[in-house]
């Protein structure tokens, strides 16, 4: 089965796009970048959880694992105790502050967990960005035409289709969004969105700077030197974020250009990583159309 794909691009105040245009794919990890830019925009940047700041737990440096199974009840048919769940994951925290740059779903879903309202409306509220949203959120009427399926999951009963592929915002957030994963969108609300992050670069400063230890910024990575999956036409300093489901997008913010690339390359099966191969080359054609 071949995936299905969006892509396009902002430039000039204009958005340019093909493939599955009208396609809701969902965002995984991009999830992430919307977070951050609401959290910021909300005046967040300060907040303290459990001790731990915020900005920390955005940028990947707060001492929380990449990933925990905090799903796995759900795999023998048992449920899964929220609030159980999410004090395993405080538990699994270690080492001093700020830590070491690792990428973190654990930091990031900890965070959405603990703002004073549900990730979604977070995000809606304060990145007005049309086309983007969770399952909950979405017209229910034409969400699943729209929805493009992930992932084949025997243990989810098959096909996973206007549910969130990642298993843990799954298990935590249901049909809303976490921190880390849950929401849908076309290619042009993401591109929407690079477009709005350019807008306010001013203001979100701290998410987008460079920071020592690596590429991770909060809410974004950047652009490595060699081997990017940015490709090489974007400039040295564009950040962005990839989704696991297949999703990317990049913002260069001197050529003031955003790409987008929307698969599913999940479907029917996670060990479909061809992926790595075309983004670079995609976003390189994006651009170079851009330019």
């Amino acid at each position: 089965m071949a995936p299905n794909a969006a892509c396009g691009f902002w430039a000039h105040g204009q958005i340019t796009v093909g493939g599955e245009t009208d396609a809701l794919f969902d965002l995984a990890s991009v999830t992430k970048s919307f977070f951050a830019v609401a959290c910021a925009r909300a005046g967040l940047r300060d907040e303290r959880i459990r001790g731990v700041p915020l900005e920390l737990m955005l940028a990947h440096r707060a001492g929380f694992p990449a990933h925990l199974p905090l799903f796995a009840p759900l795999v023998d048919g048992a449920r899964v105790e929220v609030a159980a769940a999410i004090e395993s994951a405080w538990a699994s925290r270690s080492g001093p502050l700020p830590s070491a740059p690792l990428y973190s779903d654990v930091g990031y879903l900890l965070a959405g967990a603990a703002v004073a309202t549900e990730v979604d409306e977070l995000i809606r509220t304060h990145v007005p960005v049309e086309e983007v949203g969770s399952a909950r959120q979405m017209d229910a009427s034409r969400f699943l035409g729209r929805a493009i399926p992930t992932e084949h999951v025997a243990w989810r009963g098959g096909e996973i289709r206007g549910r969130v592929h990642d298993e843990n915002a799954w298990a935590l957030g249901g049909e809303g969004a976490c921190g880390h994963a849950g929401l849908f969108g076309t290619v042009g609300s993401v591109l929407r969105f690079g477009a709005f992050v350019l807008e306010h670069l001013d203001e979100l400063d701290w998410l987008v700077r460079e920071r020592e230890g690596g590429t991770l910024r909060a809410g974004f990575d950047g652009k490595s030197a060699e081997g990017s999956s940015a490709g090489t036409v974007l400039g040295p300093r564009s950040f962005g974020h990839l989704g696991f489901t297949g999703t990317s997008f990049w913002i260069d913010p001197d050529a003031r250009i955003v790409v987008a690339l929307l698969t599913n390359r999940v479907c029917p099966t996670r060990d479909n990583v061809k992926i790595r191969e075309a983004r670079p080359r995609i976003h390189d054609a994006l651009a170079s159309l851009a330019r």
